[in-house]
């Protein structure tokens, strides 16, 4: 049965490896890359205000590229789920040719499990060689920015891209199971997955452990430190804020801005500060919005968690994923054995 799964998988197992060191050969030259660049970076970090310029600069070089392939590497399970696990038995289904290996002496769960070890270990493979070449390529660049948190650049390194494979996959095939028809089961897989991917780091990754609560008090200083003010839906709202005591930690949640009594700035102060400040001639990246601000005497209540979780959460995710793929393979091996004929 191995042999007869390995005959029908050989072209895209082939087609991966040519793809794989594809992406190989580029980490390699993004990686050297990055390391003569970092290299520069040190030797040009020799106070505190040329450190925060040859920081900027080496991120600003690399940022985009490294996003684009993070980006790439997050397109990897979903594509492997769409023309790997959803063909995989819906083809045979539609086709008829199931029949043929259930007349013999195969059963019919060994037949599914036989098909699932095999490319779903080569899907496995595949992913974590990936991510463990981009890992490898940018972990100078890590090393300084230090958004390891970042939605992206989480779920593209180490070993939580290898749950997404055999997740995606699993899902994929127990798809192609359900609904019989091979481009249906590829479409809705891709859509599906994708769309999951989007919602477990927004809404389930910040709960798999209990976060640390903190109040920031939002001096014109630490205005100035945020990334952004406002929003496109409105209110009085801050982000990017930085924590003093734990700087590279991941912020989860962050309230609206509020007064020394508890209660959020109302929208018509946010907005005169933000449209219109008195003029103060004062600096930086936000400079009289932050000193308008300031005066009001905000805080802002924010739920975060700190680095030393970072693998904590790698091998939380993981597992989430690895087990919910588990669950996937058991119903389809019940399906199989009781519904389909």
């Amino acid at each position: 049965m191995m042999w007869l799964s390995w005959r029908q998988f050989r072209i895209q197992a082939l087609f991966a490896a040519c793809v794989l060191a594809v992406i190989a050969a580029y980490m390699v030259y993004v990686g050297a890359d990055i390391r003569d660049a970092y290299d520069v970076y040190r030797a040009n970090c020799e106070s505190s205000a040329n450190c925060a310029q040859a920081r900027s600069q080496f991120r600003g070089t690399f940022q985009n590229t490294l996003l684009f392939l993070a980006t790439g590497l997050a397109f990897i399970p979903a594509l492997i789920g769409t023309f790997w696990g959803a063909p995989l038995i819906a083809r045979e289904l539609e086709n008829g040719t199931h029949r043929l290996v259930w007349n013999q002496s195969v059963t019919r769960p060994r037949w599914l499990i036989s098909k699932v070890l095999l490319i779903g270990l080569a899907a496995v493979i595949v992913t974590g060689a990936a991510s463990a070449l981009l890992t490898w390529a940018a972990r100078p660049f890590d090393q300084v920015v230090k958004e390891q948190f970042d939605t992206f650049v989480f779920g593209a390194r180490n070993i939580a891209p290898i749950g997404y494979a055999a997740m995606a996959f699993t899902f994929g095939t127990v798809v192609g199971l359900l609904l019989r028809r091979t481009l249906p089961a590829m479409a809705v897989t891709l859509i599906v997955f994708l769309a999951f991917q989007f919602f477990f780091p927004n809404v389930v990754r910040p709960s798999l452990m209990p976060p640390d609560k903190a109040t920031l008090p939002m001096t014109a200083q630490a205005i100035n430190q945020a990334q952004n003010l406002g929003s496109l839906g409105g209110g009085s709202v801050i982000g990017g804020v930085k924590i003093p005591d734990a700087p590279d930690a991941w912020i989860a949640e962050t309230s609206p801005l509020r007064t020394a009594v508890g209660k959020t700035l109302s929208g018509a102060k946010f907005n005169t500060c933000l449209d219109n400040p008195p003029k103060t001639g004062a600096g930086g990246t936000f400079g009289d919005t932050a000193v308008c601000l300031a005066k009001h005497d905000l805080h802002v209540d924010v739920l975060y968690h700190p680095n030393s979780r970072y693998w904590a959460f790698q091998w939380l995710e993981t597992g989430v994923y690895l087990a919910l793929s588990g669950i996937l393979t058991a119903f389809g091996l019940w399906r199989i054995r009781r519904r389909v004929s």
